[in-house]
């Protein structure tokens, strides 16, 4: 049977440790913020700002929200994230996305100033990341996969790595970090040809596709390490992944549940982004 890789020892320990960071900036008179920035009211969208206001109020993170409505101008939403930007007493900036239609994203995700962009949006923080660049962060749930390998103590180094995705959120961001840990890496999506042949070479199978139950028996091998990011609805109201766990479970090594694998972690990995800002600001 595969050892589940669940997220929450991970938010504990990580929450553990960032609790004393906090504390150690407080001391300092420094109180870490951080600035939810949130067009309309998309239900994914309130329930991670929930999770994360809860985890950054148990480390000692101040929060705060700034809403506004699907029809506000676009302007508005470039000047409150310049105002933000330009607020000493915030150090980290996070824009829900996607934006309602009529909304310049690119335009929105480049006026966060890659100091406090603390979800890896802006073009600079992805040019730091691609740069192997100490500015800027990653994206949060990409480093979230990266947390939880390490966390479990998964070896990553010369291994083969196999990434299906390629967004900008996770499947690019996550195959740059992945190396970071001098693993091999191959990047895969939805259009791959031989999918499957490239699946069962690979050690280590993070799949952020998008595509509910898209790998299954077919696509693995025995013996592997397989990280789950999808999360999607079923008409039944249950929730399942781009995996189809009862398939790939007995295969594997080990494998991220849904839910309960890395969507528990990137709340707090979060949280650290803001106290790794609000460090650097403050010095």
């Amino acid at each position: 049977m595969a050892e589940l890789l669940k997220g929450a020892p991970v938010a504990a320990a990580l929450t553990e440790a960032y609790r004393a960071r906090a504390e150690a900036l407080r001391a300092r008179g420094v109180a870490p913020a951080l600035a939810f920035v949130r067009v309309g009211a998309r239900e994914d969208d309130l329930a991670y700002e929930r999770a994360a206001r809860r985890r950054c109020e148990q480390i000692g993170i101040e929060t705060r929200t700034l809403a506004l409505p699907e029809n506000a101008p676009r302007e508005e939403l470039l000047d409150a994230l310049r105002t933000l930007g330009g607020d000493a007493s915030v150090h980290g900036l996070l824009l829900f996305r996607p934006l309602p239609e009529g909304f310049d994203e690119a335009a929105a995700c480049a006026a966060i100033p890659p100091e406090k962009d603390v979800d890896g949006v802006s073009p600079a923080s992805m040019a730091a990341l691609y740069a192997d660049a100490p500015e800027g962060f990653a994206p949060c749930t990409a480093e979230a996969c990266l947390a939880l390998l390490r966390y479990y103590r998964v070896p990553l180094e010369g291994a083969h790595a196999l990434v299906i995705g390629r967004s900008l959120v996770i499947g690019k961001p996550a195959a740059l970090l992945l190396l970071r840990e001098n693993a091999t890496v191959t990047v895969a999506h939805s259009r791959t040809r031989e999918l499957g042949a490239l699946c069962r070479a690979a050690d280590v199978v993070l799949v952020a596709a998008g595509r509910a139950g898209l790998i299954g028996a077919e696509h693995l091998r025995s013996g592997q390490t397989v990280v789950d990011v999808g999360i999607h609805a079923l008409p039944d109201g249950a929730l399942c992944g781009d995996v189809r766990f009862a398939e790939a479970e007995p295969l594997a090594r080990a494998i991220t549940p849904v839910p309960g694998g890395v969507g528990a972690v990137t709340a707090a990995v979060l949280c650290g982004h803001v106290l790794r800002a609000a460090e650097r600001l403050s010095e």
